[in-house]
């Protein structure tokens, strides 16, 4: 009878053994970094990335969050592509025949498998005018606490402004660009990608040839119309939400920027008409921290800010430098004087407006994570001068902007969520009203890759000979002082 019981046991012990394994076989592989990124049009496309350990379908079901039931089974279904990177799969699905105005529901993952990602949901523009979006800076962790920690950030943002639209990354979103990092980042902010779109920008950090040898990282993170703009080192795009037109730099391609990128932002700016342009970009032309005296800025700040000071840019938004920095109305790399300034209600609050103004502000949201810079008071001239606010976050805690635009009114704010407490404090505010959209002139510059080559020997001496004065410049004034 001893002997039935030990060979019964040992037969049970055997099943549940290769059941084990059998079983741990089947779910080793999970969807895992979902993400939902603008692709074109903010009222019709949408881009969807996420990766599993095992190659298999890429596939995308989608259906009106008004039409889910808890299934599936009316959802429209697309596909896309599978790319083997750093030893895992990236899937990448675009979708462009979405309807405005309206929250989808979705999960990505393997049809054939019938493995799927957790219900996640998004909404399109609709395209009314009026919208609002949040944005944060350098989340740069390399540890699942200080992720964890930086997500409170992003956390107190949504909580401050619950009608946000979509999410804006200026990038860094990584510190050393590990397999880790990136799985304790989607991990931590999972709250977010999973019921927002993201507007992803493209940090150093996450993806370049001179930090690491890091390369297509970022293209292969985020689903991005990279149709001819995209680059071993990160993605520059655009698209339209309401009445503003976006762009979105590539400030890794800035050795110098190229010209196919630099004549592609005119063209984008030049032939919008659209009341609002906005950039956000991860460098920082005006900043008060530690990398705003480097080659690569000096280069940049030569480059793009004549442009941009003829292309009616109202707001650059940036990251980089951990600080927190907003300058005036800044016009020839000067503050603009004779600014009217005019009083009007905004959600039924009275702000005051910048009306009609000249030149282009610069916001540095300094950082949501916890490397925080202090200011740097030998920044090149005219940084301290031309900025409204400037500060450390250091001793206060992570750093987040709010920004709405409601017609021709677009109100701008910082907040700052206390390391200790988590408690929200808003630390800035400024706002613009315009009657008309910018006027400018149409162009059709070549923006193509070859357009970049031809000019690459020129561009690089003029910017080598133009970082080299600004040096002896800034030199001098460090002597003097």
């Amino acid at each position: 009878m001893k002997n039935k019981i030990k060979k019964l046991t040992a037969l049970t012990l055997c099943f549940m053994l290769l059941f084990g394994v059998s079983s741990a076989s089947a779910s080793a592989d999970t969807v895992k970094r979902v993400s939902v990124s603008m692709y074109g049009d903010g009222a019709a496309g949408r881009g969807f990335c996420w990766y599993t350990l095992e190659n298999g379908g890429s596939d995308v079901q989608i259906v009106k969050s008004s039409e889910f039931d808890g299934s599936f089974d009316n959802a429209e279904c697309y596909s896309g592509t599978a790319t083997l990177y750093r030893g895992q799969y990236s899937h990448q699905t675009a979708v462009t025949d979405l309807e405005p105005g309206t929250e989808y529901t979705y999960r990505v993952g393997d049809a054939e498998k019938d493995m799927w990602s957790d219900v996640c949901t998004f909404v399109t523009d609709d395209k009314d005018n009026s919208f609002s979006f949040v944005t944060i800076a350098d989340v740069q962790a390399s540890s699942d606490e200080n992720f964890a920690h930086a997500s409170l950030t992003l956390k107190g943002a949504l909580e401050t402004l619950p009608g946000a639209e979509f999410i804006v990354n200026l990038g860094d979103y990584v510190n050393d660009n590990t397999n880790d990092e990136w799985d304790w980042y989607f991990s931590n902010f999972a709250f977010a990608n999973n019921k927002y779109t993201g507007v992803p920008v493209a940090g150093n950090h996450d993806g370049n040839i001179t930090n690491k040898l890091n390369t297509y990282n970022f293209t292969n993170t985020f689903c991005l119309d990279k149709s001819k703009n995209h680059s071993l080192e990160g993605v520059y795009y655009s698209f339209d939400y309401g009445n503003a037109h976006f762009v979105v730099l590539n400030t890794n391609d800035m050795y110098p920027m190229s010209q196919a990128q630099r004549n592609w932002l005119i063209n984008e700016m030049t032939n919008s008409d659209a009341m609002w342009k906005i950039v956000l970009m991860h460098r920082s032309l005006y900043s008060a921290g530690k990398n705003i005296n480097k080659p690569d800025t000096i280069i940049m700040r030569n480059v793009l800010l004549p442009i941009i000071d003829e292309l009616d840019i109202d707001l650059v938004i940036s990251g980089h430098d951990h600080m927190y920095l907003r300058t005036t109305q800044v016009y020839g790399d000067k503050s603009v004087e004779n600014v009217e300034y005019v009083t009007e209600y905004f959600n039924g609050e009275e702000k005051t407006f910048a009306l009609d103004p000249e030149g282009t502000v610069y916001a540095l949201p300094s950082t949501a994570g916890t490397k925080r810079y202090t200011v740097n008071e030998n920044a090149i001239d005219p940084i301290n001068e031309v900025a409204a606010v400037e500060f450390s976050t250091r001793d206060m805690g992570g750093c987040f902007a709010t920004t709405e635009i409601d017609g021709g009114k677009l109100l701008y704010k910082a907040y700052v969520v206390d390391d200790d407490t988590n408690e929200i404090t808003q630390v800035d505010e400024y706002a613009i009203m315009k009657t008309a959209p910018g006027n400018t002139t149409p162009t059709n510059l070549d923006d193509s890759m070859s357009a970049s080559a031809s000019a690459f020997l020129t561009d690089f001496i003029s910017a080598v000979a133009g970082m080299l004065m600004a040096y002896i410049k800034l030199i001098i004034q460090v002597i003097i002082k």
